[in-house]
């Protein structure tokens, strides 16, 4: 880690100059959360719902990027970044915070495995999705945690069938020539009046892409020799099964019972975190390939209950179990150093349920009540070779409670209530963790237009299981008395939309936000044996904003949005090295531009997307790159068009052009930097995005 400099706060320029140019916006979504009685409006993929607490967006405003990675759905989100270009490195981060301070679930089943450092914590295809709700922030103690939340629906019958049919298919094809190529078979129906059915099947052919401009650079700037702008240890295959029931109870209750099966295999490179320059400079140091036969599995079971009750109650309720395997092929590995493993292997396991209630009271003062459960356990298994050498497991549960008042003014209050409970046997530590958290919000309605909001939560979050496919637990040191991580996060906000300025629709919205996390837990502190270990190591501030402004006249939709987030850590005594640190994921002021054009007559939408990033100046950071961990800022546009004509009922062709002018980037939330390392001298850890890539879509749905 970089030593010789301090964090450096920026004034805000491209917030000044983005608020300045724009008279359009849109709202601020994080102050119309559901339980804040205002209507959030969702964006459509193929029915994949996109909606975030930190911005409203319309209908059509992503429907035509033809998303073949979760980043293509989520990155142009204020405050939310996908880390990560390789298939089993899906790292989604919320406001600088990874995905290990996220909760993210799946049908309602928990997802955090912590697999492997090198690899992000979510692997899913997004055209298996209904819906991706994303909190941006912990301001409720529904969901707990540290930074936030996002949640996974897939797919079901009900949604997909026409009205007045019974049966329906789709069959998709599509072709990127940077370098991909899929299908996905989907059939569903009514079986009876009461039980539904779908069936759906992905493939995914991927070969290693070329990055923008077409050479593979070093910190330099030059060409690193060997290559020809192809990243190498990318070439694979991913399949998708979902096969889903759905059974009706009368007209107030329903089951889900689903079953899916993700398969991601392929030779991959040894760190798909991390680019091809420090690939090849670790292979041709030790003389091993830059590839290994790696294989990743998931089999989800879920079981999902809704019921409607009274006038006014409802409850959603989910059981699951979830088990995940990573696979490595290293003989190669073991010829050099025999005692090493030819096959490494490790699994992770989630099991649980949570239970999510709400119930309305009163007339003139209204209480509007969300409550409920949630309980998981994880299990992990480190076995090379066949023998299991180390397990670890965890058990985390929570009782929450929530009430909105509503005083009938346009006032409200939003008071909850949290106890969690984390038991945790691991190497590190074997003990319990718990804590009683609070929250409290107020917001006001003036009119019909203007909504303010402040609120104030606490977090918590106890410490965690070891990384599953280094050992799970075998090589950490034990630290017994590391604390659980608590905290603060508030927020003011506020939001604003009428048909104004001569637009259909104008919206604009601002938040402020300053998250507190006390007993921050970094996962390579210096231990005072020596080495490193997995200690609190002082206190996290992370401050920041987001805006947007929208602007809607007829067959427009304009986006613009804006937001940063900047991390300092205030170190503890022992880990006065670490003073100043910020978060590795952190990236710079980021603003989103979204333009959609729809040519109703024709049945064909346009639709234009730019992403400006600034650049982060070097400064010490937790756990990024030890010689040079400056960002370079990126700019990055994308074009498509989709066409549905009215003459063939049910196809749709889609075409679009990614990093339309080529550009040579990688995210900022990704690796980044050049470190030291002792036998191999300097590593650039770039991980590069794809270069320019062309894409086309067909679609027929019968």
């Amino acid at each position: 880690m970089s030593r010789n400099t301090t964090p450096t706060r920026r004034a805000g320029g491209l917030l000044a100059a983005a608020v300045a140019a724009a008279t359009t916006a849109v709202a601020n979504q994080a102050l119309a959360q559901e339980n804040a009685g205002a209507q959030l409006e969702e964006t459509v993929v193929w029915g994949t719902r996109v909606s975030a607490s930190s911005v409203q967006l319309q209908e059509g405003t992503i429907a035509i990027r033809q998303a073949d990675h979760i980043s293509d759905l989520l990155r142009t989100i204020p405050g939310v970044d996908v880390g990560g270009a390789h298939s089993l490195n899906q790292r989604i981060t919320i406001r600088s915070m990874d995905d290990k301070d996220l909760r993210i679930t799946i049908d309602g089943a928990r997802q955090n495995t912590y697999m492997y450092h090198h690899m992000g914590n979510l692997q899913i295809h997004s055209d298996i999705l209904q819906s991706v709700d994303i909190d941006v922030g912990t301001n409720s103690v529904v969901n707990g945690g540290l930074g936030g939340s996002v949640r996974f629906e897939t797919k079901a019958a009900r949604e997909l069938l026409k009205d007045g049919d019974q049966f329906g298919a789709r069959i998709q094809g599509s072709y990127a020539d940077n370098d991909s190529s899929g299908y996905a078979l989907t059939g569903y129906g009514q079986l009876t009046e009461t039980l539904d059915v779908l069936a759906y099947y992905n493939h995914v052919d991927r070969n290693n892409y070329e990055v923008g401009g077409g050479k593979i650079k070093g910190a330099d700037g030059g060409e690193i020799p060997g290559t020809d702008g192809e990243v190498r240890g990318l070439e694979g295959e991913l399949d998708d099964v979902l096969l889903k029931f759905g059974l009706d109870i009368g007209d107030r209750q329903r089951l889900e019972l689903g079953y899916e099966s993700y398969e991601d295999s392929g030779d991959y490179s040894y760190r798909p975190d991390m680019g091809l320059a420090t690939d090849i400079a670790i292979g041709d140091n030790l003389g091993l390939p830059l590839t290994y036969p790696t294989e990743f599995t998931r089999d989800t079971y879920t079981l999902n209950y809704d019921l409607q009750w009274g006038q006014a109650s409802h409850l959603k309720a989910a059981l699951f179990h979830n088990e995940s395997s990573l696979w490595r092929d290293e003989a190669a590995i073991k010829a050099l150093w025999p005692d090493s493993p030819a096959r490494v292997e490790g699994t992770a396991t989630n099991s649980g349920f949570n239970a999510l209630a709400t119930s309305s009271l009163g007339s003139r003062v209204t209480h509007d009540l969300t409550y409920g459960v949630d309980i998981v356990r994880y299990d992990t298994e480190y076995h090379p070779d066949g023998r299991t050498l180390s397990e670890e497991d965890a058990t985390a549960s929570a009782l929450f409670i929530e009430d909105t008042i509503a005083f009938g003014n346009g006032l409200s209050l939003i008071p909850g209530l949290r106890y969690d409970r984390h038991d945790l046997d691991s190497a590190v530590v074997d003990d319990s963790f718990s804590e009683v958290t609070g929250a409290l919000a107020a917001q006001y309605q003036l009119g019909d237009s203007l909504l303010f909001k402040l609120s104030s939560t606490q977090l918590f979050k106890g410490p965690e299981i070891g990384e599953v496919f280094v050992g799970a637990g075998l090589y950490d040191s034990p630290n017994p008395g590391i604390e659980a991580e608590t905290g603060y996060n508030t927020e003011f906000a506020l939001a604003y939309e009428a048909a104004r300025f001569g637009a259909d629709r104008f919206a604009a919205g601002f938040t402020v936000f300053r998250t507190d996390i006390e007993d921050y837990i970094y996962d390579y502190a210096s231990s005072p044996a020596g080495g490193y270990w997995k200690d609190n190591v002082g206190d996290m501030t992370i401050d920041g904003y987001e805006a947007y402004i929208g602007y809607d006249i007829g067959g427009l939709q304009a986006l613009l949005s804006v937001s940063d987030a900047e991390s300092d850590l205030d170190a503890a005594d022992a880990h006065a090295d670490l003073d100043g640190a910020r978060l590795d994921r952190q990236q710079g002021e980021t603003v989103s531009l979204n333009i959609d054009y729809a040519l109703a007559d024709w049945g064909v939408t346009l639709h234009w997307d730019t992403l400006w990033v600034d650049d982060v100046a070097a400064a010490l950071d937790l756990d990024g790159a030890t010689l040079d961990n400056a960002k370079d800022g990126y700019t990055v546009s994308n074009l498509s068009a989709r066409w549905t004509p009215k003459a063939l009922r049910g196809l749709s062709l889609t075409a679009g052009v990614d990093n339309l002018f080529d550009e040579f980037y990688a995210s900022q939330s990704s690796r980044t930097g050049v470190s030291f390392h002792p036998r191999f001298g300097k590593l650039y850890l770039q991980d590069y995005e794809p270069g320019r890539n062309i894409k086309v879509t067909v679609t027929y749905e019968l």
